[in-house]
């Protein structure tokens, strides 16, 4: 985990590999922001002119290096896009801050130490920077050899192929002293070791991420952080009649598990819920993936990751609320033994679900844990899935959709994921769509129509919530798993999608502020 420090050093005398100042884009060329000031002096007030002779001008992530100027103890200067300037005397927002932080600490990879001089006039803005910085520095090379040749165990050595993140990171202009800095410095590394948590477990590979080993995490972490954790195992599953975890897992050799996984604060009044899909790989099933959808499918557990991430923020920065994580955790394999289209599968609620498409199996998981979670009576519960295409289809690949059986809540957890930099949007749950999953033989089918499939998806999945009980689902198919090129703080691969609005909307239900 890449080191956060608030620093009192200037530009000039930081020792480090490099300062990072912000430069916006301006109608007449690059402008240099609020923090780069020293920089610019130091160029004799040039500075703009010279990055827009080395092509630069300020665009959002725009990245440019030059040589620092005489009597800097760092060698190097990074300038970093922040896109569009604020209106005059308003600050930047806190997202353009935290891209172009996280854009500055990924051209920083291999480094030992970063003074950022973004412009950090406030404890809000140094949050948004340190946030920024810490999730950009990141890098997954679990699986990289050394590049000497490594011996049998040489693909699991961290160094060699890929370059570390940056491992230090200096806020210049950050506050020491001050205990606003030091509360958002804190809560900035926090969030980001559990954001870069759920990442780890979305890249990791299947044949090191099933089921079980995904429980045993669960349990090593409950260990550390003083959580209670609860395993239910395939014995205590078919005991229990969780016949969707049950359904989902029985064709893989790697058997299902339920995890519970509970933060306690003395002082909580709110009890939140989380319930997170957990399909360690998801084959599709009898109703098997075409090619070229299947390689991705390790991510299909995200939800899970998030929520596991979520409960552990929680205990980290002692909130005072009760927050309850749920992992449904189950491998999607065609064999022998796997459910058919046309079974039928009694749920944990008692209901009974055709299965019409085994590669809608997501929604069978969750049902379980929705029903397990609603016994408790929790105050609202949140669920967390990449539960279908319809829903990229609709909103693309950088948007989360929302949607529940209030829409009060459904309106509150958009503004908290809006605030904490995650791009969401609410859906509604048309009643109508709710017919196409009525069955001939079973209570519902786990399919209704194909359009509007993501709506259908979150229609079914009411079913299973506890009557009276607060519920919002989020779908995180598109934004939880990002292929391209990496962009702002944006890596490459898993992303931790949700983790920050659900450790938001704990924080604002501790504080009293979602009644």
């Amino acid at each position: 985990m890449t080191a956060l420090t608030l620093s009192t050093s200037t530009a000039a005398s930081l020792r480090a590999d490099a300062v990072v100042i912000g430069v916006a884009k301006g109608d007449k060329g690059p402008v240099v922001a609020s923090g780069g000031e020293a920089v610019d002096k130091a160029f004799g007030g040039k500075l703009a002119t010279v990055l827009e002779t080395l092509g630069a001008s300020g665009g959002e992530g725009e990245v440019t290096k030059l040589p620092a100027p005489a009597g800097f103890k760092a060698p190097v200067v990074l300038a970093v896009g922040l896109g569009e300037p604020p209106a005059k005397g308003e600050p930047y927002s806190a997202e353009a801050l935290r891209r172009a932080a996280g854009a500055a600490a990924r051209a920083l990879s291999g480094s030992k130490k970063g003074g950022f001089a973004l412009p950090v006039g406030d404890a809000e803005s140094a949050a948004a920077v340190a946030e920024g910085a810490l999730l950009g520095a990141y890098a997954f090379n679990a699986y990289r050899s050394n590049g000497n040749g490594g011996g049998k165990n040489g693909a699991k050595k961290k160094e060699g192929n890929g370059k570390e993140p940056l491992a230090e990171v200096a806020l210049l202009g950050g506050k020491p002293r001050d205990k606003a800095f030091k509360a958002v410095a804190e809560r900035a590394t926090a969030l980001a070791a559990e954001v870069n948590r759920a990442r780890d477990l979305v890249n990791t590979p299947s044949n090191d991420l099933h089921p079980v080993a995904f429980a045993a995490h669960a349990q090593a972490a409950a260990k550390e952080f003083g959580l209670k954790v609860e395993v239910l195992d395939e014995k205590a599953l078919a005991k229990g009649g969780y016949g969707g975890l049950l359904g989902v897992g029985q064709g893989s050799e790697n058997p299902p598990r339920l995890v519970k996984l509970a933060y306690t604060h003395p002082k909580a009044k709110k009890h939140l819920a989380l319930v997170g899909k957990g399909i360690t790989y998801d084959s599709g099933g009898i109703s098997l993936k075409p090619a070229g959808h299947n390689e991705t499918m390790k991510c299909d557990m995200s939800g899970a990751a998030a929520v596991f991430a979520t409960v552990v923020a929680a205990a980290r920065l002692g909130l005072a609320v009760n927050v309850t994580g749920w992992l449904a955790l189950a491998e999607n394999m065609p064999s022998g033994s796997a459910t058919r289209p046309g079974d039928v599968l009694r749920m944990y609620s008692g209901k009974t679900v055709e299965v019409l498409n085994t590669d809608a199996e997501g929604r069978l998981v969750l049902a379980d844990a929705l029903t397990r979670a609603s016994e408790e009576k929790p105050d609202a519960i949140v669920d967390v899935a990449t539960l279908t295409g319809a829903m990229v289809l609709a909103l693309g690949n950088r948007t989360f959709g929302i949607m529940g059986n209030d829409e009060a809540f459904r309106t509150a957890i958009h503004e908290v994921a809006e605030e904490s930099g995650e791009q969401s949007w609410p859906m509604p749950l048309p009643a109508e769509l709710r017919k196409g999953m009525d069955s001939p033989v079973a209570d519902i089918a786990n399919m209704g129509e194909r359009m509007g499939g993501g709506l259908v998806a979150g229609l079914f999945l009411k079913e299973f919530v506890g009557e009276g009980i607060t519920w919002a689902h989020l779908d995180i198919a598109g934004p939880a798993f990002h292929e391209g090129a990496p962009y702002g703080y944006t890596p490459k691969g898993g992303t931790g999608s949700g983790v920050r609005t659900l450790v938001r909307l704990a924080e604002r239900t501790a504080d009293g502020d979602l009644g």
